[in-house]
């Protein structure tokens, strides 16, 4: 009660003076919609108005205006300037159309004018953002006459100041109704509420209750799209490819290989034609239930993951009968068909300098193997009779013990080294040829091997084993029986091809390696390697990258390498980086793995004088 009495807590009028028109012509008055808290930075200011220029300043929007920025208010005492970004209509004037809400609402419509303005102001991005109905919207402007405008719950509009440019997002109209849909009917004059988020984006939720974060800031876009590249992948170079997948809603029946088309045009979807894309239960790329692959050359059309599990059991059990008659048909046609000149030519000089090259290297090799053979001048061992009268004075080193002790430089090779190529023959080598020219990688690479190594028998013992979903041990390439003529060797990547077509799909990457780095130890040599040739297609099967290097480099004895000639996005990199240094390379580009072969064998594995 004595504070009553206290003027502290006295109340004062305050004087109220007649609204002015300004200095502007127009005489009408029309409330802002929101005014900013904070003024806009000086260079977005400055940016916005074409001038350089530092003052108070705030930014506000009205129905009849993009955006006004009003420069010296509220700090200046001076008359403010006023630079408004007119519309050609009064949105005030413009009636919503019953939609959106109503839909739920059963015909009942708005009454009354909006108790909340969606505008937002982001100040750091120099944007001023509103949440409009689509009849306050110029579609008309927006779509071309062919383009039917989507069913919408509101249109985000973004009024961008820097670049003096306008946008309108459509936001989704909701499927469901929550219930807050009677209140929102009454708060706002369109389907959804927005809100800012952060500096450069907004966040809107709609009558259903979703809630949908939008990024309309250029550095924010800008600044999300290279966090998007860098997670996808742009470094080889390869365009950026989206996915969408969708249901086709159709069902298998039985495998077929299908009819062939004598014009070769492309079939998309379907279950008639052999080589199309996209179908299902005849031979082709991307589709489910046929029964083995086979690309025609078209573009490629891939059903989900999802489709190709959902194949009941009966239909890949006679799928899997089916491709493997033909499998062992091809086989037969191999074994009967006349040389191919050609063929074979095309592989051979594409690795014909880096045979030659990698001959050179070999004729240089020394022995590394190491022999066990009387260590002396030991301070630990058995006496070495040599060193009696050493050690009576007072000599320390006179003892000798037996140990390994490395060759001597330009020493022959006792034992012939032993290498192993793992080869991937998988299923993804041959449905992503046409891509990256994967498969032809692999099968140039394995060409090289095949010819440097040839009259070498006494320096290199080395056999070829695929890997694929069907094994991790497919024979290729026996040590005791390796192609001695260029039929042979024809005949050894024809094989590779056919495999990697007639296959079922899976991964035995990480079996092959542990399996040959085992069974390689086991066998006395002058030194021990296994190079693997993969795809990096590891992740879709689970296999984890410390797992596959815990192989890599489980024996010491044996020295294991992974070549990785394929990738989705930035796949192969990102497992290169996760591997022991030096224990993988990536290739991109068929000339680079017979160049990275020679690396391996130039400063890893073999030495050269």
């Amino acid at each position: 009660i004595a504070a009553e009495h206290t003027p502290v807590c006295q109340l004062h009028s305050i004087s109220e003076d007649t609204a002015s028109c300004g200095h502007g012509a127009n005489s009408e008055l029309s409330g802002p919609q929101i005014v900013s808290v904070e003024q806009l930075p000086n260079e977005n200011l400055s940016v916005a108005l074409g001038q350089k220029i530092v003052s108070p300043n705030r930014l506000l929007a009205d129905p009849s205006s993009f955006a006004t920025i009003v420069v010296g208010f509220p700090d200046l005492m001076s008359p403010n300037t006023v630079y408004s970004f007119r519309r050609p209509y009064d949105v005030s004037d413009m009636k919503s159309s019953e939609t959106g809400a109503h839909t739920f609402l059963r015909g009942r419509v708005r009454s009354g004018a909006a108790k909340r303005e969606n505008c937002v102001t982001l100040l750091s991005a120099n944007q001023m953002v509103r949440a409009l109905p689509p009849s306050k919207v110029p579609l008309k402007d927006i779509y071309s006459k062919d383009v039917t405008p989507p069913m919408t719950s509101a249109y985000l509009e973004v009024t961008d100041l820097t670049s003096k440019k306008l946008k309108y997002i459509p936001v989704p109209r909701s499927r469901t109704m929550s219930p807050y849909t009677n209140w929102l009917s009454k708060v706002s004059e369109c389907d959804v509420l927005v809100a800012a988020l952060g500096s450069g984006g907004v966040v809107t939720v709609d009558m259903g209750g979703y809630v949908r974060l939008w990024e309309t800031g250029l550095d924010t876009l800008q600044r999300s799209l290279m966090e998007w590249r860098n997670m996808i992948g742009t470094e080889d170079g390869r365009p950026v490819q989206i996915t969408i997948q969708r249901d086709s809603g159709q069902d298998v029946s039985a495998p077929k290989h299908g009819k062939t088309d004598p014009l070769n045009t492309p079939h998309v979807g379907g279950n008639q034609w052999a080589g199309g894309t996209g179908g299902r239960d005849t031979a082709g790329l991307g589709g489910k239930g046929g029964p083995y692959r086979l690309d025609a050359g078209h573009k490629v059309y891939q059903v989900s993951q999802t489709e190709k599990d959902s194949v009941p059991e009966e239909v890949r059990r006679a799928a899997r009968e089916m491709a493997e008659k033909a499998f062992k048909e091809r086989l037969k046609e191999i074994d009967m068909s006349e040389y191919d000149a050609s063929t074979y030519g095309r592989f051979s000089s594409a690795v014909r300098r880096q045979v030659q090259s990698l001959r050179i290297i070999l004729d240089s090799l020394q022995a590394k193997g190491k022999e066990r053979q009387w260590l002396k001048n030991q301070a630990l061992g058995e006496l070495d009779d040599a060193k009696i009268i050493d050690g009576l004075t007072g000599e320390k080193a006179i003892y000798k013990r037996r140990g390994e002790l490395d060759p001597e430089l330009g020493s022959p090779q006792q034992k012939p080294k032993r290498l192993r190529v793992l080869a991937d023959v998988s299923g993804s080598m041959y449905r992503f040829n046409g891509v990256d020219g994967r498969l032809e990688r692999s099968m140039e690479a394995v060409c090289m091997v095949m010819e440097a190594l040839e009259n070498y028998e006494h320096k290199f013992k080395y056999d070829i084993v695929g890997h694929s979903g069907d094994g991790y041990d497919i024979e290729l390439v026996t040590a005791n029986k390796v192609p001695k003529n260029n039929k042979q060797r024809l005949k050894v990547l024809q094989t590779m091809h056919a495999h990697s077509q007639f296959c079922m799909s899976g991964d035995c990457t990480l079996e092959a390696t542990e399996a040959s780095i085992k069974e390689l130890a086991r066998e006395e040599a002058d030194e021990h390697f296994v190079v693997i040739l993969s795809d990096a297609n590891l992740e879709r099967y689970g296999i984890r990258p410390e797992r596959f290097a815990q192989v890599l480099t489980s024996d010491p004895q044996v020295n294991a390498f992974a070549i990785f000639i394929g990738s989705l996005g930035d796949q192969a990199e990102r497992l290169q980086r996760t591997l022991p240094a030096g224990r993988s390379f990536v290739a991109m580009d068929t000339k680079h793995i017979p160049q990275i072969l020679q690396q391996i064998f130039t400063s890893t594995v073999l030495s050269v004088a």
